[in-house]
């Protein structure tokens, strides 16, 4: 990451060149950044990555994600066409912070470079705390969104060294670029690989179990022949077997043994004679799909074999792991045995093309998480049959209609209880009694939900959960409802 000197240097060169110009463009690329495109100075990059946390300047503008991210949509609502008022360093701590004026007035933009608890924070013009790009518990864990900002406890560090000291202004931003976007490649490679690696080992041992099941029922195959061979001794015997007996003793005039054939007491001998048989004509068929299913189970066996002896062999050039990620086997790998995660908002995928009614309203909670919140029953039915996961958690006011109100938890087992407070408050304002000062509030995993064949529309059955006793906070819900990040 960053030293203080090289920070204290990039905003020298950016308050030069950036101060007043217009904010014509913002793009989050990924996860940790964020970049911000003015007109007159180019595109500003402002990265929270763990281990290359930085401000910067980019040659292009990089392309962001096709859904907007919370923290962008939020953004982009409220300072999008906004000025650079000023640029500056906070408290002589590696935190900058760029004033963006806009209608809503001055909002503090602030990149905090802390190493792994690096992040960007967006201040509003009264000092409060409402955005930021990376929950607040894999940073800093004593802020609260809706709450005033903090400054760091811990104090400034030294100012260190600029290791681009050589390079001028004018291609001060080049050189940092070379040097961290060589370290991002070798992380990403490495990343990759233990990617790669882990889906392979995986397949492997998922491989191994299905071969082993496979053959044991290559073996029952096998029996096929027994089973046709007794089949056709009972045959010959069949006139000396009297009903109910258990068994028979029948020669066998290829061997010269006498075979001893178990019969079902409960059947007659013609009865029992076709049972064998057609227990003969099941295992004949399964015998062939087993062992093409066999083979083709041991072929893949030696694919992952092959893929992995290649990863050991270059996991040391990022370009040729990224390469082998590329074939098709790796891929189809790496699908079905690593999928990435995607992220919070990627349920919005889902709903291109649906009428505004089914696409449910969403708000920022406190932690980074979000609420959503459907609008009508067929968009109730479409929120939480659909969009919801798992662990979500479904809040709903007891004994009244409204809305189902989803908690995005990200898998979370305890989510903020601030977080579901606020999703409570959108419960019951989002309701027939949403002037009450008390209220009971459902709330219940979304694995504990189903709906009925049939049911109508907005209908759902709850199994378990719990009621929370709310008590009304009017600032609460004016915070959560100003939280929103979506447009109608």
């Amino acid at each position: 990451m960053q030293s203080l000197r090289e920070m204290e240097r990039a905003v020298r060169i950016l308050e030069s060149r950036a101060v007043g110009a217009r904010l014509d463009k913002i793009v989050q690329p990924d996860e940790f950044r964020l970049v911000l495109s003015f007109r007159e100075a180019g595109n500003v990059l402002l990265s929270c990555r763990p281990g290359s946390a930085r401000l910067s300047r980019l040659a292009e503008r990089p392309q962001g994600q096709r859904t907007p991210p919370a923290f962008l949509a939020y953004l982009r609502k409220h300072v999008g066409r906004a000025t650079l008022g000023g640029l500056r360093l906070l408290g002589g701590d590696r935190q900058a912070v760029f004033t963006l004026r806009g209608k809503e007035g001055e909002y503090d933009l602030l990149l905090s470079v802390l190493g792994p608890r690096s992040n960007v924070y967006l201040i509003d013009p009264d000092g409060i705390l409402v955005q930021s790009l990376r929950p607040l518990g894999n940073t800093r864990r004593n802020l609260s969104l809706g709450e005033p900002w903090k400054n760091p406890d811990s104090p400034a560090p030294e100012r260190g060294a600029d290791r681009f000291a050589d390079a001028s202004d004018d291609a001060w931003f080049e050189a940092v670029e070379a040097h961290y976007g060589a370290l991002e490649a070798g992380e990403d490679a490495e990343a990759g690989a233990r990617r790669l690696e882990q889906a392979l080992t995986k397949q492997r041992k998922g491989l191994a179990r299905r071969l082993e099941a496979l053959r044991r029922d290559l073996e029952a195959a096998a029996e096929a022949d027994g089973l046709r061979r007794r089949g056709e001794l009972l045959k010959g015997v069949l006139d000396r077997v009297e009903s109910g007996a258990r068994s028979v003793v029948a020669e066998d005039f290829e061997s010269g043994e006498s075979i001893e054939i178990p019969l079902d007491p409960t059947l007659s001998p013609r009865e029992n004679m076709e049972a064998i048989f057609k227990r003969y004509r099941k295992r004949q068929r399964s015998a062939e799909p087993v062992a093409a299913q066999l083979g083709e189970v041991e072929a893949r066996l030696a694919e992952n074999a092959e893929l992995h002896g290649e990863l050991t062999a270059c996991r040391d050039d990022p370009a040729a792991v990224a390469e082998l990620a590329e074939r098709p086997g790796a891929r189809r790998v790496l699908a079905r045995y690593a999928p990435k995660a995607p992220p919070a908002s990627s349920a919005r995928r889902k709903e291109g093309g649906l009428p505004a009614r089914m696409r449910p309203r969403r708000y920022q909670a406190t932690g980074g998480l979000e609420i959503w919140v459907g609008r009508s029953d067929e968009g109730n039915d479409h929120l939480t049959m659909r969009l919801a996961r798992g662990n979500d958690l479904f809040l709903h006011l007891e004994g009244s209609p409204g809305s189902h109100v989803i908690l995005r938890t990200e898998g979370r087992s305890d989510p903020p209880s601030d977080a579901l407070l606020e999703a409570a408050e959108l419960a019951v304002h989002f309701s027939r009694h949403r002037d009450v000062t008390r209220a009971d509030v459902h709330v219940v995993p979304r694995k504990n939900i189903s709906k009925p064949r049939g049911a109508k529309p907005g209908l759902v059955y709850v199994t378990g959960g719990r009621s929370l006793r709310l008590r009304r906070d009017p600032a609460r819900l004016r915070r959560i409802l100003e939280s929103r990040i979506d447009e109608d």
